[in-house]
């Protein structure tokens, strides 16, 4: 949960922008929406983000919190950025009503908190979980290929799995492992050397032990993928049955295919114990166009922009709208990203929802028309900048795509979905629409830059 260090209520900003359009996918400026958008409430068509007459509805059934986390089932760790950037580098944290106010290096959090138990375990304060602390299965000193598992053997591997005196270990679910993630890292992406020591991970290695991908075997040092138990409940790439796992080399969520040349993929993974609840939310519309998750202790906003903004566009949009005193309230954010990734429900696909986002039926999403054509849901940023290791270190933000994770294996010739609706991946946070999109990675990554917006406050 987040708080603003300070608040200042403002007049409102202006947050159009270049007007260029581009085809292939709903990457417009707020100053030119497309015609396709419209708003889509999967709940009931007929009922507004502003309705006053709405009664209070939840999606889920009551939760009792764990008494080891204190009053909420599924705190979110703070993700631990502490810089602040513009939309290309780094800066001094900008005073309020300054331009980039309010991004995730000036907001406070649940600070991440463990305890290393001296026994290979590490319990987190935060969470009430405990976890495995080495991935280095066999034992033998090194975190390295041997050590990495399938998806199917992952899952075995934790249900039998004892340590320290408890056998009640699983695979974490993605959410459960995902807060784990830490926001000080750095990407490697676009380092060329081979030795990791002065690379920086995406994890606390103060306390987990962590390797990267072992190019002795002829991996990528950003293969270190992690394993879940948390598979898209459509495909990804050309019909791949798909698990979605954490990077903590490169910071990412993506789909990953579970076979890959007719082999089983294989992961590294850490077990985990303890709060089951974690992940669950607990959703209540309460009837005034904000949605309360009491499991996390926030409040959403049951619409979202409406339209497609940049990085700092986004930013602005959250003072402009506590100026409003936006539904009732003054003191709304942009979400950081692992507070974003909490609202996503991996059991929802476009395909399988017809378009439909990776979220509770509870809330409204605008419809898009993606780069393939398909009715589609948006990406949506956070205020968490996706540091890296190139000179443009700062120039990317992080978001979740709530529709299909859209790629280009062909240089944008022809898009399918590569990781999955539920990816948390990142944007440029500025540029032209007429240049976009555009593809970007080793599975040619949707660059759109004009994405969307949901506020969040905390209760």
């Amino acid at each position: 949960m987040k708080k603003l260090l300070s608040l200042l209520l403002l007049a409102p900003l202006a947050v159009g922008c270049n007007d260029s359009s581009s085809s292939g996918g709903d990457t417009n400026p707020p100053s030119d929406l497309s015609s396709t958008d419209s708003a889509v409430n999967r709940d009931d068509p007929a009922v507004e983000s502003d309705s006053e007459n709405e009664e209070p509805t939840t999606d889920s059934t009551p939760i009792t919190a764990d008494p080891a986390t204190g009053s909420v089932s599924f705190p979110i760790v703070d993700t631990m950025q502490e810089s602040c950037f513009n939309a290309t580098t780094t800066i001094n944290c900008p005073a309020i009503g300054a331009q980039f106010y309010g991004q995730d290096g000036q907001q406070q959090g649940e600070p991440a908190s463990y305890t290393d138990n001296g026994d290979g375990t590490v319990s987190d304060n935060v969470t009430g979980l405990m976890w495995q602390q080495n991935p280095d299965l066999d034992g033998n000193g090194t975190i390295e290929a041997a050590d990495k598992r399938s998806y199917n053997a992952a899952i075995s591997f934790c249900d039998s799995f004892t340590l320290a005196g408890h056998d009640d270990w699983r695979l974490p679910d993605i959410k459960t492992l995902y807060s784990l993630m830490d926001f000080r890292g750095l990407d490697p992406s676009s380092y060329t050397g081979t030795d990791t020591s002065a690379l920086k991970p995406f994890i606390d290695t103060r306390y987990f032990d962590f390797g990267y991908g072992d190019t002795a075997a002829g991996e990528r040092i950003i293969d270190a993928q992690f394993a879940t138990t948390t598979q898209y409940v459509s495909t990804t790439m050309n019909g791949d049955e798909t698990m979605f796992g954490v990077n903590f080399a490169d910071g990412r969520i993506k789909g990953y295919p579970m076979t890959m040349r007719g082999e089983d993929k294989s992961f590294y993974l850490y077990c985990v114990r303890g709060n089951e609840l974690y992940g669950t939310n607990q959703f209540i519309s309460n009837g005034d166009g904000t949605i309360t998750d009491n499991a996390t202790g926030l409040m959403w906003e049951l619409a979202d922009s409406g339209q497609g903004l940049d990085w700092q566009q986004a930013l602005a949009w959250a003072i402009t709208k506590n100026s409003e005193n936006h539904l009732g309230y003054n003191d709304w954010h942009l979400p950081n990203i692992k507070e974003l990734q909490g609202l996503v429900d991996y059991t929802i696909s476009p395909d399988t929802h017809n378009g439909q986002g990776a979220i509770s039926a509870l809330f409204t999403v605008t419809a898009i028309s993606n780069e393939t054509g398909q009715t589609d849901a948006p990406y949506y940023w956070s205020s968490t900048t996706h540091e890296n290791t190139s000179n443009t270190n700062g120039g990317y933000g992080a978001y979740i795509s709530f529709g299909r994770a859209i790629g280009s294996m062909d240089d944008g010739n022809s898009w399918l979905d590569v990781h999955g609706a539920g990816a948390q991946r990142s944007d440029p946070k500025t540029g032209d629409a007429a240049d976009y999109p555009q593809s970007h990675g080793p599975q040619g990554d949707a660059l759109r830059v004009f994405n969307y917006v949901r506020l969040v406050r905390d209760l």
